[in-house]
């Protein structure tokens, strides 16, 4: 079939590899030191490794390419998050680890002195972001007003509790909830429809580290395709400790 692909031109690339982070299907690869498209039906045509190169080395063609393979590039991205995770757990000595799937995994997390939670005395109020009610993207109603020129986040319910100051995200966006583990729902099918009807200017995505957690980002990448809209986003990762150890746009 004929569709829209990226090219990476050989001369212009300088190896450093931001690419291949910036693509989480993983479609593209370092070869002799050089970006490589890998597999064509890995590649979405969203083109999210295009802004993250530093030499303008990657463009969008038209040509004829393997289908993108939604099932494939889903089962190879829970193989590599998994991977990722039983490699961070063996390096990491500060939480106590117990058999079990990755995503829902018991851990004691210890903390340092200066990451103790504080009396309540000390405890401070906080202003809250949240511009609307539902929050549940089950809930919310894909036509609400509220939507019109809006600047989504789209989190995984999750990270709010992990990540001490999460609020800094929901300033001046509309807030968007759920588990891809837990819900059975859809997101793909309701985000398609809020992007469709509203002129949705960006989309943040916040998930944990875990690899269930991966379910929310292919949801909104699925939603983008369906809905033909390419809207600016970024996709930030949240580790079980509560800090953010990757931040992509």
């Amino acid at each position: 079939m004929i569709r829209k692909i990226i090219q990476i031109d050989e001369e212009l690339c300088n190896g450093c590899g931001i690419c291949v982070s910036a693509c989480h299907e993983g479609a593209i690869g370092l070869v002799e030191g050089k970006a490589k498209l890998l597999r064509d039906d890995y590649c979405d045509g969203l083109g999210n490794c295009l802004p993250a190169c530093p030499t303008n080395a990657i463009t969008f063609i038209e040509r004829e390419a393997l289908a993108y393979n939604e099932e494939e590039v889903k089962r190879n991205m829970e193989k590599l998050e998994k991977e990722n995770f039983t490699k961070k757990e063996s390096s990491t000595p500060a939480a106590e680890v117990h058999g079990g799937c990755p995503g829902s995994r018991m851990m004691s997390l210890q903390r340092t002195q200066e990451q103790e939670i504080p009396t309540d005395a000390a405890i401070k109020p906080a202003v809250s972001m949240l511009r609307q009610w539902p929050v549940q993207i089950q809930l919310v109603p894909v036509n609400a007003p509220y939507f019109k020129d809006a600047d989504l986040l789209i989190a995984a319910d999750c990270t709010a509790y992990s990540f001490g100051d999460f609020h800094q995200f929901m300033k001046n966006k509309i807030t968007l909830i759920g588990c891809p583990k837990l819900d059975d729902a859809d997101y793909a099918g309701k985000l398609s429809q809020i992007l469709s009807l509203n002129n949705i200017k960006s989309i943040t995505v916040i998930r944990m580290e875990v690899p269930c957690c991966g379910g929310i980002v292919h949801a909104v990448k699925q939603a983008m395709l369906n809905s033909s809209q390419m809207i600016p986003w970024r996709v930030i990762t949240i580790s079980t400790e509560g800090k953010i150890i990757e931040d992509t746009q």
